[in-house]
């Protein structure tokens, strides 16, 4: 995988760890950790970010990001997200606020993963059953034609078949109703 997302995403998640923050890896670069390596414009972080986080965070992202404080307490209390754009590569880190028992299930079912090794660096990651049901709530949402999101489904699927819970993954797409689409990759 490129070094610059990565890169570019630790220096988000040493500040969420400074400051206690529950956070995880998801979207694409949390596909390309358990199916196929590819090119991503951005991350995605799931974080969960208290009101009396925002200024401390503020403080010690903007050295490095154009961030707003606005964004980030908007984030907070409407449950959604904010993003952060690194000044020197322009590279985009989307940070979502969970705002659904999904999103808390992923946060305590996330797992520290190996994601860089020169130098070796660690992090949380979403599950790999949650990255496809998330994937699959995306395909969802944009109306099932994002060609990407499906590759990313069956990427990490191949990968990852036969130690994926899939009872669970059939009960919680359920919840998300995306069980036919589970149903079809499965």
């Amino acid at each position: 995988m490129n070094e610059e997302p990565i890169t570019v995403t630790f220096l988000v998640i040493e500040v969420l760890e400074k400051l206690g923050i529950r956070y995880l890896i998801s979207g694409s670069l949390a596909s390309a950790i358990y199916g196929e390596p590819r090119a991503t414009r951005g991350a995605d972080l799931l974080a969960d970010i208290k009101p009396n986080h925002a200024q401390q965070l503020f403080e010690m992202l903007e050295p490095e990001f154009n961030v707003s404080i606005e964004a980030i307490r908007n984030a907070i209390d409407n449950r959604s997200s904010f993003n952060l754009i690194h000044y020197k590569s322009l590279f985009k880190v989307d940070v979502f606020v969970p705002k659904n028992r999904f999103d808390e299930q992923e946060l305590e079912r996330r797992a520290l993963h190996l994601v860089a090794r020169h130098p070796e660096k660690s992090a949380y990651v979403a599950s790999a059953e949650d990255v496809i049901l998330a994937k699959l709530d995306w395909y969802r949402l944009g109306n099932e034609i994002s060609d990407q999101q499906w590759r990313d489904v069956v990427g990490i699927f191949k990968a990852n078949q036969g130690s994926l819970d899939v009872q669970y993954m059939k009960s919680t797409a359920e919840g998300l109703r995306v069980l036919d689409l589970l149903l079809r990759l499965l």
